[in-house]
């Protein structure tokens, strides 16, 4: 199953900002996960946004999740870059600005961060742009409630594999080997020369790490780590 939160790709994109404030897009996402009746633990995957929720998640319910596989994943709001705590503080300003910028500005300036510049085909910064540009302005509301979750990463029980872009221009790749750290079951790995999305950008070793991590949690005989924990300062 994949999806899409609220606001984004082909999810309901009301025109009210209540909609989308943390709380109210992570009981959707419960109601979802709720609806499709699962019979067993969940495996879940989350990119950044994804990730924070999928964290909490797993804090909150730990009988319903066998594993998290986290690709620079959001835990802490000291994780923003200036760009995005700008974001947070006028969200109304970014919102206006969201709905004005036109898909093609939005394919240039992709274009001059260089962690991308090398990474994306053109068809896929094109795809990138579009699927900017079809999400609700209202999502810059989100991070307006984001808690600061490291107080509770030892509350997560289930097994996890954080992957990150060591280029990473959205979150500070600094905190990611403490999220590792900070975790009971952890393991981490940094992606050389990747950005925000290594699960685009290397999406072949990406897919690769995601799926034996999830079949090392069905065999508990592979008790071998995929990556080497890294060191908190790191």
């Amino acid at each position: 199953y994949a999806l899409d939160l609220p606001g984004h790709g082909d999810s309901g994109k009301p025109e009210d900002d209540r909609y989308y404030h943390t709380q109210a897009v992570y009981m959707q996402m419960e109601d979802w996960i709720a609806n499709l009746k699962l019979n067993q633990p969940a495996y879940l995957v989350g990119h950044s946004l994804g990730g924070y929720f999928g964290l909490e998640f797993a804090r909150r319910n730990p009988r319903q999740v066998r594993g998290l596989a986290l690709i620079d994943p959001l835990y802490t709001p000291d994780q923003l870059s200036p760009i995005m705590r700008r974001l947070n503080w006028r969200p109304e300003w970014s919102e206006k600005i969201w709905s004005w910028i036109p898909k093609w500005l939005v394919s240039i300036s992709m274009q001059l961060d260089p962690t991308h510049t090398t990474r994306f085909p053109d068809d896929a910064r094109q795809q990138i742009a579009a699927d900017f540009k079809r999400s609700a302005p209202q999502i810059v509301h989100t991070i307006d409630g984001i808690i600061d979750l490291t107080p509770h990463l030892a509350e997560i029980a289930a097994p996890c594999l954080v992957l990150w872009g060591e280029r990473d221009v959205t979150l500070n790749p600094a905190y990611y080997p403490r999220l590792v750290s900070g975790l009971p079951k952890a393991q981490g790995l940094s992606l050389p020369g990747c950005g925000h999305q290594p699960h685009l950008e290397q999406s072949q070793t990406v897919n690769l790490l995601v799926t034996k991590f999830f079949e090392q949690q069905n065999k508990p005989e592979l008790s071998t780590p995929l990556v080497e924990p890294p060191q908190a300062g790191g």
